[in-house]
């Protein structure tokens, strides 16, 4: 029971966490990318497109370190090439349009977001449903005798008796209930394969991660460095 508990608490920390962050990362990087593509004839867009890689490798990190809690298991994490250590400042700042995984991470923050739409709509709508048709019983009777209001029950065709509303609608939450590990850990699944395929199975080298989210002081370090190393 414990570990069921921690697997639910797990899949619904990272599918509601997953959908505000997909937004901020769609937003950012969308705007950066168009704006540096509109820009870059007159040399502006360069460092605009390279800071809007930067930010989608950020974001891309942010998702690596989550995903070993929710598959199980450790992760890759490809070493983006870093700037040669003579390399000027305009070799710095296209530094990171030479790396491939640059380039997945900007297109993983626009795949990303439609999936997390949809994820976290099931996460929320699946918690509603368990929470509140299992407490039906507390409050529902005030609900049902509301004049004129069509309860579950009545809109099925099973009369207006309120102790059947009751009855019918906590039932539904039993089986929102029943159903929502099940839910829970295939929306998770779908949503960490995406971030899996597109962020870690790549070629080339790379570094294990399996420590707790945003634990590691290398990835810190790395984005501090991207543009002076």
């Amino acid at each position: 029971m414990n570990l069921l508990l921690r697997r639910i608490g797990t899949d619904t920390r990272y599918l509601l966490l997953g959908f505000p962050l997909a937004v901020i990362a769609f937003c950012l990087t969308v705007t950066g990318f168009s704006l540096g593509m509109g820009t870059v004839v007159i040399w502006i867009g360069v460092p605009i497109l390279g800071a809007a890689l930067m930010l989608a490798r950020g974001f891309a990190d942010l998702e690596r370190r989550m995903l070993p809690e929710v598959l199980g298991r450790p992760v890759a994490r490809p070493r983006y090439r870093p700037a040669p250590q003579d390399a000027g400042l305009f070799r710095r700042l296209v530094n990171p349009m030479t790396n491939g995984q640059s380039w997945l991470d900007l297109l993983y923050g626009v795949v990303n977001f439609p999936v997390a739409i949809v994820t976290f709509c099931l996460t929320v709508t699946w918690w509603a449903g368990a929470v509140l048709g299992l407490t039906y019983p507390i409050y529902g009777w005030i609900l049902e005798g509301i004049p004129d209001n069509n309860g579950l029950a009545e809109l099925l065709g099973f009369g207006d008796s309120a102790l059947i509303g009751v009855v019918m609608t906590t039932a539904v939450g039993v089986l929102f209930a029943i159903t929502l590990p099940l839910v829970l850990r295939g929306a998770a699944l779908v949503q960490s394969g995406l971030s899996r395929a597109m962020l870690t199975v790549v070629a080339g080298p790379y570094e294990r991660i399996d420590g707790p989210p945003f634990a590691s002081a290398d990835w810190s370090r790395e984005h501090r460095a991207a543009f002076t190393a």
